[in-house]
């Protein structure tokens, strides 16, 4: 793949005939192209990249776990409010996406269609409700500075 990577800049250069600039990105381009066909097509490359991204969003879950557990442990006494629930949806969301990652094998060979679509949709839809919340925790707390009462239904 390498020599055929290298027939194809060498071509390019040689074909090219506007200037010596276009040569080499045209020839940068190729060797891209052949990097990437390496990459897209490799295994090892695609577990690597998903079990990166598992840990990256097991990290991000447990720290928010751990951000839960110390509100909760300093203020108990307050039951469910919107940062807890905004970390306890953060823990879920990043939870789900770091198993569906650990185990893609696992999850793009289930033969139930709604599984996999639940495995695969869920999260994103959980992270948009979760960020909606916090909006919606700023505006609270911006009307609450400003004095605004909320309107009566």
């Amino acid at each position: 793949q390498e020599r055929q990577a290298e027939g194809k800049m060498r071509e390019l250069v040689s074909s090219s005939t506007s200037s010596p600039t276009a040569a080499l990105v045209a020839a940068g381009h190729a060797a891209l192209r052949g990097w990437w066909e390496e990459v897209n097509e490799s295994p090892a490359w695609q577990d690597g990249a998903f079990f990166s991204l598992t840990a990256a969003y097991a990290l991000v879950s447990a720290v928010a776990l751990i951000q839960l557990v110390r509100i909760q442990r300093r203020v108990p006494e307050f039951g469910w409010t919107t940062q807890k629930v905004f970390h306890l949806m953060n823990f879920v969301v990043n939870g789900v996406r770091a198993v569906v990652f650990g185990f893609h094998a696992y999850v793009f060979l289930l033969q139930t269609k709604v599984y996999k679509l639940v495995l695969l949709d869920l999260p994103g839809l959980l992270f948009f409700s979760a960020y909606t919340l916090l909006v919606l925790f700023w505006a609270e707390i911006y009307h609450q500075r400003l004095g605004v009462s909320p309107p009566i239904s």
